[in-house]
């Protein structure tokens, strides 16, 4: 189990699954060939196969021990969906559960989810089918939302998105039930202090409520980014953009503002995406940035 500590905070890396190749011209159909073939030589093998032309990607969440309380960042994809439009999410069957348990967490021990945003690999552990209906997999924990999400995904409001068919299903099962069991926190606003080491703000433009999880305890910090990345490439090339970013300008800007900040505060950038040691220190690099250093995890 992946463990390391920033000032007064416990991080601990659940992973719901392994790193995998998906094809790179369906994750980033508008980033020129040229941008990965310059950038090959440190991608490969961890985050690029050039061979097979795909991008390595994981799925993972963040456990947080802070002030006493137990904290999760995201949720994964869940157990049992009917996903029928993304083929690796449909039907999944993982041990998540189990792998949470290793780290020592049952879900009644959970205090807080926090959702960086509304998708369906992000927040699917909300919920587990339970006597014949998705109930909170977290019974005793508070789950914050960002209200823009939440209105923007809900299926009563209609709003034509990007994604498309990729979300069908999500809100109805692993939202919806969390926000009828009264478990919901839904914040909007420039920031939301979650306890004197950590505060959550808005970063729109992979969604409109997209946010990050900010660190500071002691002379440590680190920064939760969410979906601003999905390869390392996006570092050194800011301006690229997932089929995944609803709003490509806005997450262009985001980017590239957590980026600078990161780099400017040395803070530890945790996106939710990178297998490997899945968390860097940066530095700029004129006007892109560049990894300084990979996460040394315990």
């Amino acid at each position: 189990m992946d463990t390391i500590t920033l000032g007064n905070v416990e991080i601990t890396r659940v992973v719901e699954v392994a790193p995998r190749g998906l094809p790179r011209d369906f994750i980033f159909p508008d980033v020129a060939m040229e941008h990965w073939r310059a950038h090959e030589g440190w991608l490969a093998p961890e985050f690029l196969d050039p061979a097979a032309d795909e991008v390595r990607t994981m799925i993972q969440t963040w456990l947080l021990r802070s002030e006493g309380r137990t904290i999760l960042i995201d949720t994964g994809i869940g157990n049992d969906r009917e996903r029928p439009d993304v083929p690796h999410f449909h039907h999944l069957h993982t041990e998540y559960l189990g792998n949470l348990a290793a780290a020592g967490v049952r879900p009644a021990d959970v205090d807080l989810v926090i959702c960086t945003h509304v998708h369906g690999d992000h927040v699917g552990w909300n919920t587990s089918w339970t006597e014949g209906e998705w109930r909170p997999t977290f019974p005793n924990a508070e789950y914050v939302l960002t209200r823009t999400d939440f209105d923007y995904w809900n299926p009563e409001n209609g709003h034509r998105t990007r994604s498309g068919p990729r979300m069908a299903n999500v809100f109805e099962d692993s939202v919806a039930p969390v926000h009828q069991a009264g478990q919901t926190v839904l914040w909007e606003g420039d920031h939301d202090d979650i306890d004197a080491q950590l505060r959550l703000e808005p970063a729109p433009g992979h969604t409109p409520g997209s946010c990050v999880v900010r660190l500071r305890s002691g002379t440590d910090r680190a920064i939760f980014a969410g979906d601003l990345l999905h390869s390392p490439l996006q570092i050194v090339e800011p301006d690229a953009c997932p089929c995944f970013d609803e709003d490509e300008p806005g997450a262009r800007v985001a980017r590239r503002r957590v980026l600078g900040e990161a780099a400017d505060q040395g803070a530890l950038l945790f996106p939710a995406h990178l297998p490997g040691a899945s968390a860097a220190e940066v530095r700029r690099d004129g006007e892109r940035f560049a990894v300084k250093e990979w996460a040394a995890w315990r």
